[in-house]
């Protein structure tokens, strides 16, 4: 599904302008979670950052340990209405 097209058909806007809106959602989304902030979109569901603290794995192929670095993740967690509609 090409999400541009889809806004620019139920909104009756020119695709140029529905791309703006949806860079402008994602562009919104993503300085939020950049400053660790939560984003909740009411009946979709939210998006979190989460740390991963560094580990030690495993390599399958050789078994060789490999060191992982810490990082930051992001989450999703679906809301009522969305899980209700996929079910």
């Amino acid at each position: 599904m090409d999400l541009i097209a889809a806004v620019a058909e139920s909104t009756d806007l020119p695709k140029a302008k529905a791309a703006e809106v949806v860079d402008a959602v994602f562009a919104a989304i993503e300085a939020a979670l950049k400053k660790k902030e939560e984003v909740r979109l009411v009946g979709f569901g939210s998006f979190a950052t989460a740390d991963r603290k560094a580990s030690v794995g495993r390599n399958p192929r050789t078994g060789e340990e490999i060191k992982i670095d810490a990082s930051t993740s992001v989450r999703f967690k679906p809301g009522k209405s969305l899980k209700d509609s996929v079910n």
